[in-house]
């Protein structure tokens, strides 16, 4: 089983998809990194030879963040806005859509599950 940047690569499949389990790598970059290395793109994880692996390896390294360095990076930027204050870094602190969408429906994902407001009976009685 081919171990790149800390992560197991998926058996029998595609070497362009299994690369693409590695945070920071997707279908584009996945592509790049073959081509640069003559590697063909529809070979399977298992028929890699270790020199092949050793060679993607390197250049995962070499040229991208990726996997933790990746993930410290993203989440300094975001600590950074909101330290700063700015108008994105307060929409984050409130778990809140960043980029513009609409609240008043939707943005389920980011807003987490509806809280209903709870009606007191009762109130003020008359004599």
């Amino acid at each position: 089983m081919a171990r790149i940047a800390g992560v197991d690569l998926p058996r029998r499949k595609r070497i362009e998809v299994g690369l693409t389990y590695i945070y920071g790598i997707g279908p584009s970059i996945s592509r790049k990194i073959l081509n640069k290395l003559n590697i063909d793109i529809n070979a399977s994880t298992d028929d890699l030879s270790e020199s092949e692996i050793n060679e993607i390896r390197k250049v995962i390294t070499n040229e991208y963040k990726v996997e933790g360095e990746l993930r410290t990076e993203v989440s300094m930027n975001i600590k950074r806005l909101m330290d700063l204050g700015s108008y994105r870094g307060l929409r984050h602190r409130k778990s809140l859509p960043v980029r513009g969408q609409r609240t008043s429906t939707n943005a389920r994902t980011r807003k987490g599950p509806r809280r209903t407001a709870v009606k007191k009976k009762g109130g003020v009685t008359k004599k």
